[in-house]
């Protein structure tokens, strides 16, 4: 069985893993910095010591490399880099600074962009954090810093990944794949593509 981190993972719950890493041929392992979630790792993406060298065949990050500042950023690529096996890969969503900067050029800073489950999405929220979840005290969800399609990917190359593909997503995020030197690429996608990822279109 083929093993994911699930990075910055939040409360257990089946919608929080990519439909692709739900079938029964991978074990999810919850990483999480806020241990009332019950992860089974707690700490930050930013050190991964604790996380013994090529033992990951992926790593899934959603919506969690945006809480690091930029420097923690790089050290955070390069130990998912570590962690990975040769032949594995990273999947990455973060908000995506371009539709959101057009949504304050447009005059709609707080306005809601989109309904998500913890309620409307404003383009100040996905700026800076989940604006009720920090005023509840969850600190740690705020933005520290943001990507654009070019950033994720320079990024993830300078760590040394092979390849690096990007796409938008619908709800002002983008999608990056970063492959490790031996990946099978064309298997990746397909897998992506069967869990409702094209990064060819």
């Amino acid at each position: 069985m083929k093993k994911v981190l699930n990075a910055g993972c939040g409360p257990a719950a089946p919608d929080r893993l990519h439909p692709v890493f739900r079938s029964g041929a991978w074990q999810e392992v919850r990483m999480d910095i806020d241990p009332r979630v019950s992860p089974d790792l707690i700490g930050s993406l930013e050190d991964l010591g604790q996380i013994a060298d090529r033992s990951f065949d992926a790593v899934y990050c959603s919506h969690s490399l945006e809480h690091l500042h930029p420097h923690d950023v790089v050290a955070a690529i390069r130990g998912i880099f570590r962690i990975l096996r040769r032949d594995g890969f990273a999947l990455v969503t973060t908000p995506d600074l371009e539709p959101i900067a057009a949504l304050i050029v447009q005059g709609r800073l707080e306005d809601a962009a989109y309904q998500s489950p913890v309620g409307p999405i404003t383009a100040l929220d996905m700026l800076y954090g989940h604006a009720a979840s920090i005023a509840a005290g969850n600190h740690f969800m705020a933005h520290k810093t943001g990507f654009t399609e070019d950033r994720i990917a320079r990024l993830f190359l300078e760590a040394r990944f092979e390849e690096v593909l990007v796409i938008k997503g619908r709800s002002y995020d983008l999608f990056a794949l970063a492959l490790m030197p031996e990946a099978d690429k064309h298997r990746a996608l397909s897998e992506l593509r069967s869990g409702g990822l094209d990064f060819l279109t």
